[in-house]
């Protein structure tokens, strides 16, 4: 099982990739989104990095 993601976890980690899109302005879509920029994917995964940080400081 190492490795594994469970479906919740999958699920979970798209509604966190939508939700930061959707405050950095970037408009995702389910499914292929090959038409983004690379600062536009690169803005989300690193808004998405930010978000884990502050969570875990604040634990």
């Amino acid at each position: 099982m190492k490795g594994e993601m469970t479906q919740k976890g999958k699920e979970a980690l798209e509604r966190f990739k939508m939700e930061s899109a959707s405050e950095m302005g970037v408009n995702l879509k389910d499914g292929y989104n090959g038409d983004l920029t690379s600062r536009e994917a690169g803005s989300i995964g690193g808004r998405m990095v930010q978000k884990m940080i502050n969570s875990y400081k604040m634990q």
